[in-house]
């Protein structure tokens, strides 16, 4: 019984003194400078769902700095902030794909200064989930071993290394970076494939109502509320370190065939008409923009949205697929 005793309480503390790399600049870290080789692309395009400046007092508003044309390109050309819960879906030209070592990073605005205890720095976290069809998403595993028993105010500072794969570990011009090997062996997702990266923001408060948790059911304890119009996490860039320059026969197909998507916005109140030049069948799927299945129609049927929001339309035919965004006002 002592040895079973002595055993749980070691399994205890390793747990509680648990260490992840630490900040950029100390050894052992894995930040990733922007200007480093290994970035091979960026993110192209993208757009954004609003969290508020404050969940707890939506009167506020929605967190409302930078748009969805500051997310292509390199790391330092502007920020959009997220806000409370807010998410961002970035795409690019080629997929991401599963290689040796790293595979993409996320960039964000965190910074240290004097007015943070010393060993800690600003920082807006965030859960980072990939998908290979646009319209399945996976999240990586997260951990944040932070204390719970106070709230980190609008103010302080995060010890790095307690934090594992949330996006926003690392200070501003120094990408967190993610490896498509955790994820190989998840069902409906291909590593080699990766067209869509979503970044979901962090609410970090510790109240029951609005926490989130990490992988292992642990409350996400960061700098929180931020009730200002650059709220929630603030997304920088996402760099491209390997990527797969071979695209399969149906996307060459289909990329021949014009997807054909109107209105677009679209009234809740308005038939959306689809059409494709050459193909005169096909499934029509529409998803929710956090990849639920909401309604199933023939490519020939007038189809309505009733609920405003963003939407995913995915378009199966025995030419190809297609994939379209969709707004519904």
């Amino acid at each position: 019984m002592r040895i079973l005793i002595a055993l749980v309480m070691c399994m205890v503390l390793t747990k509680t003194h648990a260490q992840f790399p630490p900040q950029a600049g100390i050894i052992g870290t894995t930040a990733m400078h922007k200007d480093s080789s290994v970035f091979i692309a960026w993110a192209n395009s993208g757009f954004i769902n609003r969290g508020w400046q404050d969940v707890s007092d939506t009167t506020l508003g929605k967190a409302q700095v930078g748009d969805e044309t500051y997310i292509p390109g390199p790391a330092g050309n502007g920020i959009v902030s997220l806000g409370d819960g807010g998410e961002a879906i970035v795409t690019f030209v080629k997929p991401i794909k599963n290689g040796v070592g790293f595979d993409f990073a996320v960039f964000e605005n965190g910074f240290i200064d004097q007015t943070l205890k010393p060993g800690t720095a600003f920082l807006e976290l965030a859960f980072v989930e990939v998908s290979s069809d646009g319209i399945n998403y996976f999240r990586f595993p997260s951990s944040c071993l932070n204390d719970t028993t106070k709230q980190i105010d609008s103010y302080e500072g995060i010890d790095a290394s307690k934090l594992n794969n949330l996006a926003g570990k690392y200070i501003a011009n120094f990408g967190t970076p993610f490896d498509l090997e955790e994820l190989k062996n998840t069902s409906g997702l291909d590593v080699m494939s990766i067209t869509h990266v979503k970044i979901i923001d962090v609410v970090g408060s510790i109240t029951n109502k609005y926490a989130t948790r990490d992988s292992y059911g642990n409350k996400i304890n960061d700098p929180w509320p931020t009730p200002f119009s650059q709220s929630g996490f603030d997304l920088d860039a996402v760099g491209v370190i390997h990527q797969n320059n071979n695209v399969g026969l149906t996307d060459l197909a289909a990329n021949k065939l014009q997807l054909n998507v109107f209105p677009n916005p679209a009234s809740s109140q308005t038939n959306i008409s689809i059409s494709i030049n050459g193909v005169n069948e096909a499934i029509v799927e529409v998803y929710s923009h956090l990849g639920k299945l909401v309604k199933t129609s023939n490519l020939s049927t007038a189809l309505k949205i009733e609920e405003p929001g963003v939407y995913y339309l995915k378009v199966k035919h025995d030419k190809g697929n297609h994939k379209q965004k969709i707004t519904v006002l």
